[in-house]
């Protein structure tokens, strides 16, 4: 399988933050940072429910992300897993089949108070919800500096982090 790489008439992203208004421009955004990152994806979650996380074209995506780089990782914590169990069998199968690179976890009481949704793609780029009853969100491009903060609360949040979803089904 060729590895993809960015096609040379593509222009590259321009650095910068935006405010994003719906969620809608959030899963946009989301697809943006998937296709940016190189080697790591930080996301932190409430359950998944929001911004379109099992739409075939997103696991594609994030299949490709695995693929295109040895040594990528996700790692996803959330607050509630049984959306991802129930309603997410693309981000489960890709659980499964990439589960030395791909890390589920469920938030420990520590952090239940977290109600601001994240991704953060490589330490550069990143998609800050400010709350998740509200759509507004941060939206940045190639800022580490900005994302710094973000990644040490992603890190704390993880550190809290107890083992979410297995990627098998074990049993009789």
């Amino acid at each position: 399988m060729a590895i993809s790489t960015p096609d040379e008439s593509t222009p590259a992203p321009v650095p910068g933050e935006r405010v994003v208004e719906t969620v809608a421009a959030q899963a946009a955004a989301i697809d943006e940072l998937i296709a940016m990152a190189q080697l790591r994806l930080q996301i932190f979650d409430i359950d998944l429910s929001q911004c379109e996380w099992n739409r075939a074209a997103r696991a594609l995506n994030l299949i490709d992300f695995l693929r295109r780089t040895p040594g990528a990782r996700i790692d996803l914590i959330m607050h509630d897993p049984r959306y991802f169990e129930s309603a997410c069998p693309r981000l489960r199968l890709l659980q499964q089949d990439f589960a030395h690179m791909v890390t589920v976890y469920k938030t420990g009481p520590e952090a239940r108070a977290a109600m601001d949704p994240l991704l953060i793609a490589d330490g550069r780029h990143f998609l800050h919800r400010f709350h998740i009853d509200q759509p507004r969100a941060s939206f940045a491009i190639d800022q580490p500096q900005m994302a710094r903060p973000l990644v040490a609360r992603f890190e704390e949040i993880w550190a809290t982090g107890e083992p979410g979803v297995s990627a098998t089904v074990l049993g009789l």
